[in-house]
């Protein structure tokens, strides 16, 4: 747990739709997840919108590399986009250089002999220069930026003993390309796209001779979708050939590549069987040694001597190639996510997803921890995953962490927990998130002082909860969720009481992941989406949760799949990927009411029922939808909260609205005149 962060607080009245009234000193409050019943109470009207202060604040990042005892490292969902010159000998960061586009800093990879970084980066605009360039010689000067590859997204790059660099990413209208960047000239080239079926590629490596491509479907998996493929680029003729591994074409993809002296180091992800690991002959790709390894993650390569070391799910593994066994290293610290793992005196340096550089004896044993913090990172305000609020306390979600503040009291906490809580409900003055990646639900407990823990597990495949609501009838959590590199879903349940769980894989079919989760009256109603571009969504399903199995089902026959849930009465209400209302009479188990809300929900949206009336919020405004008549009325226009996975909100039990507006977490007491 980190220290204390401080945090101002103000209120702002508003009236009706948002008219500015008055500004004061304030301070929230708010004490569970369980909205009050009565329908627009009498006796106040207005809305008031209490800035509890930054949704969570911290230096999160997303990628190392080591040069010269100096590790620079990419960030993650901070504004604005930068990298850090951290020096290992005094456990200091030295530098820093700014981006001016992107959200996180995925792909890093240095030119030793021309002493350049190179950086890609992750954006939301396809159109933007997503390629960088920071002469190592003269850390004072900027990264400038040197073009854009034609993929939106830059997953990884490497560098040639020619100095050319080459990249791959994704995130485009097609599958992945091969990229090049000629240092000479300044041209950005495509030299083709390898796998037509592959939807994001995460790995590159590159000799003077040829170039490794690797590559599948970590994101959007499923039907007609390829799994692991690893391609060998001949730069000079400019030819791909297919060298997968035969123990990893069943994996959903390549994760990492590393050129070692005469071999090509590889390792896949894993989902349902664990990951693999393979050292290729340059000379011959045909010959190989390849071991399974151990978890689901296999990546950042390091090699000392005849050792091999890659991170995994839980820490540090050692593999001597061609040996059968890898060996998972005896650590006493939690690294978390890993996302840089070098060879440095003797031993290695790791760059932990939790914000500290940790340095290591090649045996495991601990030889400094470093705080990226303390040692003069810019911490800031970071993009936001889940929201949770109850007993006094409110939780928001980011990388590697979850803040805790003080509704009471003011202030806040960080706690640290692997991956990242999508969705988190408190009940009974208990904190339950669903975590992503493969991370099942997580509990904390703020009377215990004990950290958070994890409480369940489920299939590693169902890797990504999206959306959790608490089921009075049965007394028990459930989770909606996404199983990224297989294609559809699941629904958890979990039981705080007696710590059982339980999943139900696909429910609503084969295809369609489950979005969207709220529970009346012991009935689980489920909101179906599709990664793919075709094929169904949309559909609601009415679940017993208990019994497993399907009540009835409503199509919406909309072209975007169910992006939220709420109920009030007899009706259920769905909102939509970029804002079609649909609100079914569940009684009589048809469609009552259709509405458009494009102008208010462009893209995802969440919705809970409060005060006897429905809130939604989208990536621009918090609205209120009547219970009976249905009309959209906008609470908060313009709040455009600083969300990295879609919006969120949450409720006490007086029934305020919790969310962001901007990158700060906000109380929003509405009362609608009646």
């Amino acid at each position: 747990m980190s220290e204390p962060l401080k945090m101002t607080r103000r209120t702002v009245l508003l009236a009706g739709a948002g008219g500015l009234l008055a500004a004061a000193a304030g301070v929230g409050s708010g004490q569970s997840a369980s909205a009050a019943p009565s329908l627009f109470p009498a006796g106040r009207t207005g809305t008031t919108i209490t800035e509890i202060g930054p949704g969570i604040m911290q230096y999160s990042l997303m990628s190392g590399v080591l040069l010269d005892g100096i590790c620079y490292i990419g960030s993650r969902n901070l504004e604005p986009t930068g990298i850090l010159a951290f020096d290992v000998a005094s456990g200091t960061v030295t530098h820093s250089t700014t981006l001016v586009t992107g959200h996180s800093i995925q792909a890093l990879a240095v030119d030793p002999v021309r002493k350049v970084l190179y950086a890609g980066i992750l954006q939301k605009a396809a159109s933007a220069n997503n390629l960088y360039r920071w002469d190592l010689s003269d850390l004072s000067s900027p990264a400038v930026a040197i073009g854009r590859i034609g993929d939106r997204d830059v997953r990884d790059l490497a560098v040639s003993p020619d100095g050319t660099v080459f990249a791959v990413g994704g995130g485009g209208t097609g599958a992945p390309a091969l990229w090049q960047y000629d240092p000479a000239s300044g041209a950005i080239t495509s030299l083709g796209v390898p796998d037509a079926k592959a939807t994001l590629a995460r790995a590159v490596a590159a000799t003077d001779q040829a170039v490794f491509f690797g590559a599948g479907s970590t994101l959007g998996g499923g039907t007609g979708t390829s799994r692991a493929a690893l391609y060998a680029f001949d730069r000079a003729a400019a030819t791909f050939s297919d060298i997968t591994p035969a123990e990893m074409v069943n994996d959903p993809s390549i994760r990492e590549l590393t050129v070692s002296g005469d071999r090509l180091l590889v390792s896949s992800a894993g989902s349902t069987e664990p990951s693999k690991l393979a050292a290729i002959s340059l000379a011959d790709h045909a010959s190989y040694r390849a071991v399974t390894s151990i978890g689901t993650t296999a990546k950042n390569f390091a090699v000392l001597g005849d050792d091999v070391f890659c991170a995994n799910d839980s820490g540090v593994l050692r593999w001597t190639p061609g040996e059968a066994a890898v060996q998972q290293l005896p650590l006493t610290i939690d690294l978390g996510e890993v996302w840089g793992l070098e060879p440095h005196d003797a031993g290695l340096v790791v760059v932990s997803g939790y914000g500290f550089v940790a340095a290591l004896d090649a045996g495991g044993a601990v030889r400094g921890e470093y705080d990226l913090g303390r040692a003069g990172a810019p911490v800031s305000a970071q993009t936001c995953m889940g929201i949770a609020v109850g007993a006094g306390f409110a939780y928001v979600g980011g990388n590697g962490g979850i803040a805790r503040h003080d509704l009471r009291r003011g202030g806040a906490v960080n706690l640290r927990a692997p991956g990242e809580a999508k969705d988190a409900e408190v009940i009974r003055g208990v904190l339950y998130t669903g975590q992503y990646n493969s991370q099942g639900i997580w509990a904390y407990d703020p009377r215990s002082g004990d950290p958070i823990r994890r409480v369940a597990s489920f299939p590693s495949a169902q890797n990504r909860p999206l959306d959790t609501h608490w089921d009075d009838c049965h007394r028990m959590l459930l989770v909606a969720a996404q199983a990224d590199t297989e294609g559809g879903g699941s629904l958890w349940t979990f039981d705080p009481r007696t710590g059982a769980s339980t999943h139900a894989i696909n429910p609503i079919d084969d295809v369609q992941l489950v979005r969207a989760v709220v529970a009346v009256d012991g009935v689980a109603y489920l909101g179906g989406d599709n990664a793919q571009k075709t094929g169904p969504r949309g559909t609601i399903v009415a679940w017993d949760p208990v019994a497993h199995r399907e009540l009835w089902r409503v199509e919406t026959g909309k072209p975007n799949g169910i992006a939220a849930l709420a109920a009030h009465g007899r009706y259920l209400f769905a909102l939509t990927i970029k804002g079609a209302l649909v609100v079914i009479d569940r009684p009589r188990r048809e469609i009552v009411h259709t509405g458009d809300l494009t102008a208010l929900v462009p893209g995802f949206a969440a919705m809970k029922a409060a005060r006897g009336a429905i809130y939604g919020v989208s990536d621009t405004n918090l609205f209120r939808i009547h219970p009976r008549t249905f009309e959209v009325t906008t609470v908060v226009p313009g709040i455009d909260g600083g969300w990295y996975s879609g919006p969120h909100l949450n409720v006490d039990e007086d029934g305020a609205v919790f969310t962001l507006r901007g990158r700060t977490l906000v109380k929003v007491d509405d009362h609608p005149r009646r």
